[in-house]
């Protein structure tokens, strides 16, 4: 099958795909329909966190398949509460709203920190700071707080209520900081802004500064979450305790879900009709979910997805290739920057069996299944070493 013309046939053209069609998956690895095997360090951009055909994994959803698909949130769903329990003990803040991606999540938060100020101080007090060069969706409105200005074309009117300052500039957003904002939204880890970790002093004279306002923070761990960057949340680097948090992609270990997590401050503020999901809190992806922080939070999974991601960084700097500039990030999402072109590389690596992501023009993104063992990272990146 020419999986490209059919594509093109029956497809919006929203996506630029690489030249192959994946169709399974055994451990850390993806097989094509040829029948090429391909080391994966890409995870479906951050989601197959415990990689493909794990057994704990597949036994929890196959059981609930069989128990129930779907039912509605105006019935009590025990799979929902006992990942929501999960979550939220490991998380420490307070309640949980389950959706179905990062961009419903962020959408949510957004309604949540805006109805927290409302309800304590009325009107004229909405409007959201986001940071340059962050990505919070595709909606309309988590596009409008994304603060790369690629985005904000073709779609108007956008929502109002969003403005943005330089990362780790804290003069910038001191002056931004007046009586109009409501919360400050940012993630621990610019991913599609190019790997970028925050600055830990910007971050803690941010959140001290907010509080100080009783302004919000709000963290989007869409793509640093679940045990992805050596922490549970990529914000534990830095801490601090935000007032929501959003998570999605890995939580579900490749199915769609989307979580708005509450703080003290913010656990109470939605009432009945403020929110709500047909499909969020889905048993089936819920019961992804359980299985999937079970996984991540037991002993040591976490110190060795840390450990792992020190091994990348280690290697791929010993290499002393002339054309990379510097490895940046934490525990196993990490960027590459390049004196050349990142997608020269991706396709190099591909057609030798490396699967990988670019978050720019000159940064090569790695976001491997953290279950990824050192022998496949020392491998891949043998390979990947010849395409740089």
């Amino acid at each position: 099958m020419d999986f490209k013309e059919k594509w093109n046939e029956f497809f919006m053209d929203t996506y630029g795909q690489l030249p192959i069609a994946l169709v399974k998956g055994e451990g850390n690895y993806l097989i094509d329909s040829d029948g090429k095997k391909y080391i994966d360090f890409t995870s479906g951009i951050g989601v197959s966190s415990l990689g493909y055909g794990n057994e704990q994994l597949k036994k929890g959803l196959k059981d609930q398949i069989d128990l129930l698909l779907h039912t509605s949130n105006i019935f009590f769903n025990p799979v929902a509460i006992e990942a929501a329990e999960k979550l939220v003990n490991a998380s420490k803040l307070k309640k949980v709203f389950f959706a179905n991606s990062g961009a419903e999540a962020n959408e949510g938060a957004i309604k949540l920190a805006r109805k927290y100020s409302f309800d304590k101080y009325g009107e004229g007090r909405g409007k959201i700071i986001s940071l340059k060069q962050s990505f919070h969706g595709r909606t309309l409105a988590a596009l409008k707080a994304t603060g790369q200005e690629k985005f904000h074309n073709y779609f108007f009117p956008f929502p109002e209520g969003f403005v943005y300052v330089e990362k780790n500039n804290i003069e910038a957003l001191k002056e931004q900081l007046d009586g109009t904002v409501c919360a400050v939204m940012m993630e621990a880890i610019q991913g599609e802004g190019g790997v970028f970790p925050l600055d830990e002093n910007f971050v803690k004279e941010a959140v001290a500064l907010c509080k100080e306002k009783d302004v919000l923070v709000i963290f989007d761990e869409v793509q640093c979450g679940v045990g992805r960057t050596g922490k549970f949340f990529g914000f534990e680097h830095f801490n601090v305790n935000p007032d929501i948090v959003t998570l999605a992609k890995g939580l579900g270990g490749g199915l769609p879900i989307g979580a708005i997590l509450a703080g003290e401050k913010t656990a109470g503020v939605f009432k009945k009709g403020d929110h709500g999901s047909t499909f969020g809190g889905n048993p089936v992806a819920l019961k992804g979910a359980s299985v999937v922080l079970d996984v991540v939070t037991s002993e040591g999974f976490i110190d060795e997805v840390a450990k792992k991601g020190e091994l990348i960084k280690n290697i791929i700097e010993g290499f002393n290739i002339p054309g990379v500039k510097e490895v940046r990030g934490k525990g196993l999402m990490l960027g590459i920057e390049l004196e050349g072109e990142s997608k020269d590389v991706q396709e190099k690596a591909l057609a030798k069996g490396i699967l990988t992501l670019t978050a720019g023009a000159k940064v090569l993104r790695l976001l491997p299944p953290l279950t990824i063992t050192e022998e496949e990272i020392k491998a891949g990146l043998e390979i990947l070493k010849e395409c740089f």
